[in-house]
């Protein structure tokens, strides 16, 4: 049994923006829950007693939202990295706090308990866990012989590449490997590094089932998409007459489900939201808590932070609204080309190929439309928009932007 885990949540996630802009990327909401609260139940289910959460960037959210760990049962720490120098300076903030075998997580990936406990089988070991990707370009390909790693490519690989999944089971050999690496050509200490100067010690492990690393705004849906499915049906809630309920839903306490709603496939509702008079919410739609899809709006795969709105004649469509967004009446997201094509991105100023056929708006904290407003599909509009009535919106937006 292993007992401890680190979590690796120091770094602001630039390439998250513009839902990093206030918060850590491990506190983004997946089916309804942080990435991190995730991860530490799913580490509870393997045994752990003990998580180490290693923070930095905007460190008491994280402190704030997941506290001493009496809600999970289990005991956290919090370590602060004062400065991101890399993976390997992260792990190395531990060597003189843990002793024993460990499991360690970046703190942007979806995990499962299964495959902590294909960790476990090999515990005498240095571990990582590798899984395969249609495209390695944006990953580290690794190479293994035997069940042990050879190297670790730096990103590019083309095509079809077996990659670091971003979990491990690491003893004290990783500290004695950290302490002989040098910076990288990116001016940091990489984990990747260490392993690969002992790359005889370690094992590789290959992760099953679902897996994706949350990189980009767009790969929060993707995750969610999946988790969605996981969702069990709950209801705290007042759900009024006339309201149709077609597939799962869990509606949080607080929240009223009012007349004429309908609420098809698999939905997570959090606390004290309004939902209707007639609206539909659609497969995949997770309002987080004190939101409002007012009367006739559709949201359709969806993530509504805190306090976002869709109040009066809205669609939204496979987006993800910042907390206490509000849209206009009549405001509408669309998510689908008209020639169907794959939704191209103008992502901190590089065009980026979603890989998504339908992708509507990644919209920061605080931004506003007016009524009428028209937003494509592919809009990126960072926090404290605004976004003036019957405006017609496309590409990206800075934070504070005006659009007329």
């Amino acid at each position: 049994m292993i007992r401890k885990a680190l979590i690796l949540a120091a770094g602001k996630g630039n390439r998250m923006w513009p839902l990093t802009e206030n918060r850590p990327k491990p506190l983004l909401p997946v089916a309804g829950k942080c990435i991190i609260e995730k991860q530490i139940i799913e580490l509870k289910k393997a045994g752990v007693k003990e998580v180490n959460v290693l923070i930095g960037y905007k460190m008491n959210k994280i402190s704030d939202k997941l506290g001493n760990g009496d809600a999970f049962g289990l005991k956290i720490n919090y370590v602060v990295q004062e400065e991101q120098k890399g993976t390997g300076h992260a792990v190395n903030q531990m060597k003189d706090k843990i002793s024993e075998p460990f499991y360690c997580l970046n703190g942007d990936t979806i995990i499962n308990q299964n495959n902590i406990q294909k960790l476990l089988d090999n515990k005498e070991h240095l571990v990582m866990m590798t899984t395969e990707v249609n495209d390695g370009s944006n990953f580290g390909a690794v190479e293994s012989k035997k069940g042990y790693l050879i190297s670790i490519k730096e990103k590019g690989v083309s095509g079809k590449a077996s990659i670091n999944a971003g979990i491990y089971l690491f003893n004290s050999g990783i500290f004695k490997a950290l302490a002989n690496i040098k910076k990288s050509i990116r001016g940091e200490y990489e984990l990747t590094d260490a392993l690969e100067s002992i790359a005889s010690e370690v094992r590789v492990v290959k992760y099953e089932g679902f897996w994706k690393d949350i990189g980009s705004p767009w790969d929060l849906l993707t995750a969610n998409e999946k988790e969605i499915n996981n969702v069990e049906e709950k209801n705290e809630g007042i759900i009024e007459e006339n309201v149709t309920l077609n597939g799962t839903a869990r509606i949080g306490k607080g929240t009223i489900l009012k007349s004429g709603t309908y609420i098809e496939g698999s939905v997570w509702i959090g606390d004290n939201c309004v939902v209707g008079p007639n609206a539909y919410l659609r497969n995949g739609t997770v309002l987080c808590g004190y939101n409002k899809v007012g009367a006739s709006s559709e949201v359709k795969n969806s993530i509504l932070m805190e306090g976002a709105k869709a109040p009066h004649h809205n669609y939204v469509g496979d987006s993800i609204l910042g907390e206490n967004c509000n849209l206009g009446s009549g405001t509408k997201i669309a998510n689908l080309r008209l020639d169907k094509s794959d939704i191209i991105v103008v992502h901190r100023g590089k065009r980026v190929n979603t890989q998504r056929r339908k992708l509507g708006a990644i919209i920061g904290d605080d931004t506003k439309t007016g009524i009428n407003a028209s937003i494509n599909s592919g809009t990126i509009l960072g926090s404290n928009v605004k976004i003036g009535p019957s405006a017609i919106v496309s590409g990206t937006y800075e934070s504070q932007s005006t659009v007329i």
